[in-house]
């Protein structure tokens, strides 16, 4: 198979996520010719869509991805398929180190192999529990810093040119994942009674467009630059609130109150009370406020009057 030349070429993991499926659709309004590599079960929900030119089935073996990366020779690898588990179980440990650890390692070694030097790679706040320093808050957190000390092994002895953008909480429309806004809004529709944590933990939630617009940013810095090396930023709002301030302001963008008792729930273990700081990305902020996120939000899960 043959790709048009003039075009970036984008190759994606974790396409069929939740911010992997709004990245490729911003990278393919931005004229980038995408590939993805997933799963079987994945890759059969991405082989329909128009703007992904190739998908390529990954079943765990290194040949697979070297051939993808060979055959497709992307400008920019944008690596965002990872497992994640709040908190883990023993019998999910070798799919955490195969998904977070092994399929990225597998990666590194077929950009190696083909020469593909630029890599927009994917953290989490959670690498650093307290402080500034490295601190896991769970073991997804610690298999994503031993991917990120892997890929300096490769950085130093493949001259890879590679950003790793730790997000913090996300969200956005099309978001199947039962976080936080998810449990609001279903209690916007069906109005039983929730009980919370003291509420005092401070959020930093980003709205997927300016997740995407991080994306494509480190690569156009990636894509500029001619030395080696591994930057790690963070990407954080600038507007922070705590859980109950979050819930406040959804109740008046959404002009109704919710049955939520505060306190009726401890922190969970290793709750994150104030969230890494973090250097931001250099270039970049958040545009969209929490409250027109919000309001956008339940817009598309018709939930406001179109005129509001």
């Amino acid at each position: 198979m043959t790709f048009a030349a003039e075009a970036p070429r984008a190759l994606v993991t974790g396409a069929s996520g939740f911010i992997g499926s709004h990245l490729i659709d911003r990278l393919s309004r931005e004229g980038w010719q995408i590939a993805a590599i997933a799963r079987p079960a994945s890759a059969s929900s991405l082989a329909p869509l128009p703007s992904v030119a190739k998908v390529y089935t990954y079943t765990g073996q290194t040949s697979e991805v070297v051939e993808a990366v060979a055959e497709f020779r992307p400008t920019t690898v944008f690596h965002l398929g990872s497992l994640f588990l709040a908190q883990h179980n023993t019998d999910q440990i070798d799919a955490l180190i195969s998904s977070n650890i092994l399929f990225g390692t597998q990666l590194l070694e077929a950009m190696r192999l083909a020469q593909i030097q630029t890599l927009v790679n994917t953290g989490t706040a959670w690498q650093s529990f307290r402080g500034d320093g490295y601190e896991p808050v769970n073991l997804y957190a610690a298999t994503k810093q031993a991917f990120e000390d892997l890929l300096l092994y490769y950085v130093e002895t493949a001259g890879l040119k590679a950003i790793t953008l730790r997000l913090f909480d996300t969200y956005g429309p099309n978001d199947t994942r039962r976080k936080l806004l998810a449990l609001l809004i279903d209690l916007l529709r069906m109005g039983e009674p929730l009980g919370m944590s003291p509420g005092e933990q401070i959020l930093d939630l980003t709205h997927v467009d300016d997740i995407c617009r991080a994306f494509l940013h480190a690569a156009s810095l990636l894509q500029g630059s001619e030395a080696s090396r591994h930057e790690v930023y963070a990407v954080s709002n600038e507007e922070r609130h705590t859980l109950r301030e979050v819930v406040a302001i959804f109740e008046d963008v959404a002009k109704q109150p919710l049955p939520i008792t505060f306190g009726t729930r401890a922190y969970r273990d290793r709750e994150v009370m104030v969230p890494w700081q973090g250097t931001r990305l250099p270039g970049w902020h958040a545009k969209i406020s929490l409250r027109e996120g919000l309001r956008r939000l339940l817009l598309e899960e018709n939930l406001l009057p179109a005129e509001l």
